[in-house]
């Protein structure tokens, strides 16, 4: 499965950004997906994941209400619809994918993924 991630930019304190991960390969929608990111200095760290059919997803606290992924399965893509973006918000953003359980409350680990894309970069201004 190779992924390949676009649509990330500069915005603006507020702004809203929609990244999407296209996949390449019959055997997107066999796994779940998830979004990382890692800012400047720090570990990568779980924004967000849903499962195979996309009925479940999770994301971890400093994101809810603001970040949604969902996911395309005829497209073979998943998104990360961004709003009410802030300052540290900025990072690098990959899209993983890999044979997980997804259930409320999941915080994904990234050593659990098999397939990693090269990463877009979102930079939000204060």
């Amino acid at each position: 499965l190779h992924l390949v991630e676009s649509g990330g930019g500069l915005v603006q304190a507020g702004g809203s950004l929609r990244p999407p991960c296209a996949a390449s390969g019959r055997t997107f929608s066999s796994h779940a997906m998830a979004w990382f990111r890692q800012a400047p200095g720090k570990e990568r760290e779980f924004v967000a994941a849903i499962n195979r059919s996309g009925g479940s997803t999770s994301y971890t606290d400093s994101v809810k209400g603001r970040l949604t992924i969902s996911r395309d399965n005829a497209k073979n893509t998943v998104y990360l619809q961004m709003k009410s973006l802030k300052p540290e918000d900025t990072a690098v953003y990959y899209c993983a994918a890999g044979a997980i359980t997804v259930v409320a409350g999941y915080l994904g680990r990234d050593f659990e993924y098999d397939y990693w894309g090269q990463g877009t970069q979102v930079t939000v201004s204060s």
